[in-house]
């Protein structure tokens, strides 16, 4: 229930004033400084300098990482989890599940007595169940769903997935089992559901807060299951959170935890270094050397299942004609970009996938350097010199690109060789998203990091025409042969099979080149060296619940 600051109400017109009090309050003290000024003591808390602002704080409205680092694992749960250390599919929520022979069918067996957060604002009577379980994915894949509009309607995961499409029904069984029908067989299906984006919300909370008239907080303001509880934000400075008391799994996480918002690299590795952050997100490259040399400091290092590209908006001409984007690629010293971005800490892409993913294709076909060719290219295509197009530059570092801006200045320089006039584009962070999702850009520098080990989630996100209203396929590209392959891909369960599939998806990559694979980048995490059980996961957001410092 809500938590009343008035101890006793005797009508529905007292109840629900005292409630929108309430959140005036609340909101006054969240907004302005967490209610306190009063950082905890450096020995029950572990500070993250995180490099930028959550659009909200539930990951199903928002793929970004800043979003799945400030929610995904601090505050909610899945029903199914990856293991970081070996990528294998785990119980969350659910303690086991069986699928039918068909594989149309998925039943899911839930734990009993694990709690929701109580916090100031809101107070469970009940703990998790199948209830939750239904409304957190129906709010996504029902567009009647009370919830489904609420804060904008947009799930761009699930719906560059068309995952909406995909489940026929979810049904209770009884208050601890629940069946998931598909329309057809996905041989990604659990995969999606372990993902960051799949998170199991409080249906009591989103009741109450129906009720009160402030659906809207239902993402502003979560309650989840997660190791940790949310207390304060406040913009451009921080996010605090307090430690679940009653959480389901053995933790040994601090008690406090805060995220200390700090866009730039260099303050960042500053307060690194004295102390002032226990973990920083994105070291840059040049800050690397560094971090080893400190005894201080730790620096943590695993191979990425990303991809960082160059993609080509194919909705709009000249960029919707084949020659030219190949023209586009060809005037790139892609080795150049890589030595000069990356500094040896990535690999060079062929195709989406990294060496890492069992559907990696090491004989892929690329475009080398050849500006002749693309000069060519260029005439053939009617594209006069002096040409002038636009490159979006991300604002924020990435693994898959810790250096946009500097990258698009070198681009600027190659294709001013071959009669091309480059213009370099950058905003605020969700700004330049929501920008690129209307699909007004010419191009844009930048990449996506694996929410699972199944290749379909490089394959499908990025470029399916499914994934185009959701704003993750930013070539804008839609070819039903390639959307044909990766739909046969979903049928089948054996992976050589499925291998030769994605193959072929590469082979019309390379022949109508939407975007231009760059790197795969190696993923870094720098710690202070008094911080234990750090590590890097490969699947997504930071978690921080065993994280603690030593004694």
């Amino acid at each position: 229930m809500i938590k009343q600051p008035i101890s006793s109400l005797s009508s529905e017109s007292k109840t629900k004033a005292a409630g929108l009090l309430f959140w005036v309050l609340f909101i006054f003290c969240v907004g302005a400084v967490g209610c306190s000024n009063e950082r905890p003591s450096k020995g029950n808390a572990i500070t993250f300098c995180s490099e930028s602002n959550p659009a909200f704080f539930n990951p199903q409205l928002d793929t970004s990482s800043t979003t799945a680092d400030a929610s995904a694992h601090q505050i909610y749960d899945r029903l199914l989890e990856f293991n970081p250390d070996n990528g294998r599919i785990e119980p969350g929520l659910a303690s086991s599940w069986l699928v039918s022979q068909d594989g149309l069918t998925y039943t899911f067996q839930l734990r009993r007595k694990v709690a929701f957060h109580s916090t100031e604002y809101f107070l469970p009577t009940r703990s998790f169940n199948a209830d939750d379980v239904i409304f957190s994915i129906d709010r996504w894949r029902d567009p009647k769903h009370p919830y489904h509009e609420v804060n904008g309607g947009n799930y761009p995961y699930f719906e560059s997935l068309r995952l909406d499409q995909t489940i026929k029904n979810v049904r209770r069984v009884n208050g601890y089992r629940v069946e998931i029908t598909l329309f057809k067989r996905d041989s990604s299906f659990l995969a999606n559901l372990a993902t960051d984006f799949a998170v199991i919300m409080s249906k009591e909370y989103a009741d109450q807060l129906t009720k009160i008239g402030s659906p809207s907080r239902l993402d502003t303001h979560p309650i989840g299951t997660g190791p940790y509880k949310f207390v304060a934000y406040r913009q451009n400075q921080y996010i605090r959170y307090l430690r679940h008391a009653e959480y389901f799994l053995p933790t040994s996480g601090a008690e406090h935890l805060i995220f200390d918002i700090t866009p730039q690299s260099s303050l960042r590795m500053a307060k690194l270094i004295t102390g002032e952050c226990d973990a920083v997100a994105f070291p840059s490259q040049s800050d690397l050397e560094e971090i080893e040399k400190r005894e201080s400091l730790s620096l943590l290092e695993k191979p990425g299942l990303n991809i960082g590209f160059w993609a080509f908006n194919t909705s709009k001409a000249p960029f919707d004609n084949p020659k030219v984007r190949q023209a586009l690629v060809l005037a790139v010293d892609k080795t150049s970009i890589l030595d000069a971005i990356y500094r040896g800490q990535a690999t060079r892409a062929k195709s989406l996938v990294p060496s890492a993913s069992w559907a990696y294709q090491n004989d892929a076909r690329e475009l080398g350097y050849n500006p002749v060719r693309a000069r060519e290219l260029l005439n053939e295509a009617g594209v006069p010199f002096n040409f002038t197009m636009d490159v979006w530059a991300m604002p924020v570092e990435r693994a898959y690109n810790p250096n946009a801006m500097k990258m698009a200045r070198l681009l600027k320089n190659y294709l001013n060789e071959v009669g091309i006039t480059l213009n370099i584009i950058s905003y605020d962070w969700n700004i330049f998203r929501e920008n690129l999702k209307l699909g007004v850009h010419d191009s844009v520098l930048i990449g996506w990091n694996a929410d699972n080990g199944d290749p379909d989630n490089f394959y499908r996100p990025l470029l399916t025409c499914d994934a185009i209203p959701s704003g993750t396929n930013r070539a804008m590209w839609c070819n039903e042969e390639y959307d044909n392959i990766i739909q046969q891909a979903l049928l089948i369960d054996d992976f050589e099979e499925r291998k030769a599939l994605y193959h072929q998806a590469n082979q019309l990559l390379f022949e109508y080149m939407p975007l231009m694979p760059i790197a795969h980048a190696y993923q870094y995490q720098a710690v202070r060296s008094d911080i234990d059980s750090m590590k890097i996961n490969p699947f997504g957001g930071i978690r921080f619940d065993d994280v603690e410092r030593k004694q």
